[in-house]
C-alpha cells in the first residue's frame, strides 16, 4: 500500500511537472491530486519537494530512455516513432496542457543541481539513442550525432510550440522535415557515397 501512495505520487508529480513546470509544482496540489494523505510526503520524501521532483524527474527521463533505446535495434525511424508517438498522445490526451517534465526541470533556475544535471544526462541518453540508430544505418558517428541533436531540439520545441497554439501540426510539420532529411542524407550515402560530415 505504501509502496502505491508512493508511485501514486511520483506519477501526480510527473503530470504537475508537465503541465506547470519544477517552478510550479507544489507538496499540496501533489497530495490533493493523488489522494495522498498529507504527511506521506515526508514519509515517502524526506528531501521533501526537491526530492519529490527529483524521484519524477528520474521516472519520467528514465521511461522515454528505455522507449527509446528498446526501439533502437529497429532502426531510427522507429525510435524517431517511439518518440513522437509518445509526445502526440501526452499533448492530445491533456488538451495540449502537458509539456516535457524534463525540460522543465532543466528550464528551472530554482531546482537542485543535482535535478538539473540529471535533466541534461537524459537529454544526452535520448541523443546517444537516436545517434546509435543512425549510425547502425552506415552514417558516420559525426553525422548520426548531429542529426540526433537536431531531432532530439526539433521535437522538444515542437511540443512547446503545440501547447503554445494548442494543436499538433507543429509537432507533424518537424517531424516531416526531419524524415524528409533522413532520407536526403540516405540518399546521398546510398547514391553518391557522400557523409555530409
Amino acid at each position: 500500500m505504501a509502496r502505491d501512495t508512493r508511485r501514486a505520487m511520483i506519477r501526480t508529480a510527473v503530470q504537475v511537472l508537465r503541465e506547470r513546470g519544477a517552478d510550479g509544482l507544489t507538496v499540496e496540489e501533489v497530495l490533493a491530486r493523488s489522494s495522498a494523505p498529507k504527511g506521506s510526503v515526508y514519509y515517502h520524501f524526506p528531501g521533501g519537494r526537491t526530492e519529490l521532483i527529483d524521484e519524477a524527474l528520474s521516472f519520467a527521463g528514465a521511461s522515454m530512455t528505455a522507449l527509446l533505446e528498446r526501439a533502437v535495434a529497429d532502426g531510427p525511424e522507429s525510435v524517431l516513432g517511439e518518440f513522437v508517438g509518445m509526445w502526440r498522445r501526452v499533448l492530445i490526451d491533456s488538451g495540449y496542457t502537458a509539456g516535457c517534465p524534463v525540460v522543465s526541470v532543466a528550464i528551472s533556475g530554482s531546482e537542485s543541481p543535482e535535478s538539473a544535471a540529471k535533466a541534461r544526462q537524459f537529454f544526452t541518453d535520448w541523443t546517444d539513442a537516436l545517434a546509435t540508430a543512425f549510425a547502425a544505418e552506415g552514417m558516420s558517428k559525426a553525422v548520426a550525432r548531429q542529426l540526433a541533436t537536431m531531432s532530439v531540439a526539433s521535437i522538444e520545441g515542437a511540443v512547446i510550440l503545440c501547447r503554445a497554439q494548442a494543436e499538433i501540426a507543429p509537432l507533424e510539420d518537424a517531424v516531416a522535415q526531419l524524415r524528409l532529411l533522413f532520407n536526403c542524407h540516405r540518399f546521398m550515402r546510398d547514391n553518391f557515397a557522400i557523409s555530409m560530415e
